[in-house]
């Protein structure tokens, strides 16, 4: 059954439960909703109370403009306070950078870990990190969802084929490009906040995957560096888009 918990600027984030034990908080990345890691959440919910969400702008949640990260951070911390006042998070990709985030910010998260947090990304890099994120958001505004969504998963280094926009889950990725931004932010110039990190005092679990791009392991051993209390592993065989079934035993071991 959804619930609902308010942010700091009022908006309204929509979550679900699943599971019993300590509470374990998914944070999803770009183009993501509560829905998206549902293959994930029965593999945790035997060691957790798993806790999914929309993050504001996505699914049920609302939103208050203008974007920043900080708002984002307000609702996690919203988030932890409603199931209890400290949690772990697992953030993937983008989610993973807003994990780190409202750790370093000060959330009460007790153990984190992290699937790739794309810092150090190049691809798609032939143009400055601002001007790309202004015509995604330009493509938004005039009405070029279709485009915009395409434009960003090009960006990312994923091998895009015409063919995914007759899938049939096309059109709910093209309902979420209006938070492309949101996510675009959050990476920023990819470069990672060592300092910011510092401040990091929850053991933290950096993960990326065996099969994946080189900038992916670059990424989880600065985060691993960079953190008071960190270490890094890999995923075997995997890429970004990670196996449920491949990265629950890690979760499990290092988060229970």
């Amino acid at each position: 059954m959804a619930e609902t918990v308010h942010s700091t600027d009022g908006t309204t984030i929509v979550y679900e439960t699943a599971g019993s034990g300590p509470p374990l908080i998914l944070v999803g990345g770009a183009l993501n909703t509560r829905q998206s890691p549902g293959g994930l959440v029965p593999l945790l919910a035997a060691d957790f109370t798993v806790v999914v969400y929309d993050r504001r702008g996505r699914g049920e949640s609302t939103d208050m403009p203008p974007y920043a990260v900080e708002r984002e951070i307000e609702d996690l911390s919203a988030l932890v306070a409603a199931v209890g006042g400290s949690a772990g998070v697992y953030g993937h990709s983008s989610g993973g950078i807003l994990a780190l985030e409202a750790a370093a910010a000060g959330v009460g998260i007790s153990r984190l870990a992290v699937y790739e947090p794309p810092y150090f990304t190049t691809e798609g890099g032939d143009e400055p990190w601002q001007i790309f994120v202004d015509k995604v958001q330009a493509l938004v505004d005039e009405g070029n969802a279709d485009l915009a969504v395409e434009k960003f998963i090009r960006h990312t280094g994923t091998d895009f084929d015409a063919g995914m926009k007759q899938s049939p889950w096309w059109p709910a990725l093209v309902a979420l490009a209006s938070t492309l931004r949101y996510d675009l932010t959050l990476t920023g110039d990819s470069v990672v906040p060592v300092q910011r990190l510092g401040r990091i005092s929850a053991p933290t679990l950096a993960l990326y995957g065996g099969a994946s791009a080189a900038w992916a392991q670059a990424s989880a051993s600065a985060v691993a560096t960079a953190v008071q209390n960190g270490r890094q592993d890999v995923i075997d065989g995997q890429q970004h888009a990670v196996a449920p079934e491949m990265v629950a035993p890690a979760l499990v071991e290092y988060l229970r």
